[in-house]
């Protein structure tokens, strides 16, 4: 089922008239997890590409992604009676504003937590059943909650597939659907996350798992019970992690050390 401006906005506003609005989102004033990315044309996202079969345009290729930029998600998408998937050009928010479909900046969805994705009035519910997709990166950065600590974080010979989840809007002017997107985030991986993000993780999917990657991007599949386990924090492939010293410059300023997988 795809998400249309209409349906979405339903749900929206139903939420954000309840005593849960907040349930469905991060208030902006917390310190949320993988607050920036980025995605580099390199061979590792080159296999990635080719695992998934797809091609990222050009325009999805940034060296640093930061909350409310345009991302490129991996989706399933119908054709008639036939599924295949592809890239969309899609807004890192997932709860945009319904006249502007620009981020709604009350609050902080390019994340959404694992603990919420079972809440039947947030805003993550239906599309955890019904529209999940992968969002491809080279690397990513978290801060330690005081603003002076931040590292960079890579997976060793891989590229990254977060586990995201999109909605899907129409443009009531031109007609036109526009994609927005989040990354769920998981409770963090104790003790090895502790000075990297002591409050939470983002869900990274094990490209080597083609069943997972099917199910996963299957319109069709429901049953997200099989999925509880990819909730669990762990890591599945070695970390490279490196801290460097502003988020937006990526400069490394120590020497990487890995977390083993």
């Amino acid at each position: 089922m795809l998400f249309l401006y209409k349906a979405v906005t339903r749900e929206v506003s139903a939420a954000q008239s309840s005593s849960e609005a907040l349930d469905f989102t991060i208030a902006l004033r917390v310190k949320a997890m993988c607050g920036r990315f980025n995605l580099i044309d390199s061979s590792e996202v080159r296999s990635l590409c080719d695992a998934l079969g797809v091609e990222i345009p050009g325009s999805c290729i940034s060296q640093d992604i930061a909350p409310g930029s345009r991302i490129a998600i991996i989706h399933e998408n119908l054709v008639g009676r036939d599924k295949h998937r592809k890239v969309s050009e899609a807004t890192w928010w997932l709860l945009l504003e319904r006249k502007t479909l620009k981020p709604n900046y009350r609050y902080a969805s390019f994340n959404s937590r694992s603990d919420k994705l079972h809440k039947l009035r947030g805003i993550s519910y239906v599309p955890y059943r019904e529209s999940r997709c992968i969002i491809p990166a080279s690397a990513f950065v978290e801060n330690l909650g005081d603003k002076k600590i931040y590292h960079m974080i890579e997976l060793a010979g891989s590229a990254i597939a977060f586990g995201g989840l999109y909605m899907e809007y129409r443009d009531r002017q031109t007609g036109e659907r526009v994609h927005s997107a989040s990354i769920i985030t998981l409770p963090p991986l104790s003790p090895q996350w502790d000075k990297i993000h002591p409050k939470s993780m983002p869900l990274i999917l094990d490209l080597k798992d083609d069943h997972l990657i099917s199910k996963w991007l299957d319109l069709d599949f429901k049953d997200v019970g099989q999925f509880a386990r990819l909730l669990e924090p762990r890591v599945h492939s070695a970390m490279r992690i490196t801290r460097i010293g502003k988020p937006n410059l990526w400069n490394p300023i120590e020497d990487a050390f890995t977390i083993a997988s």
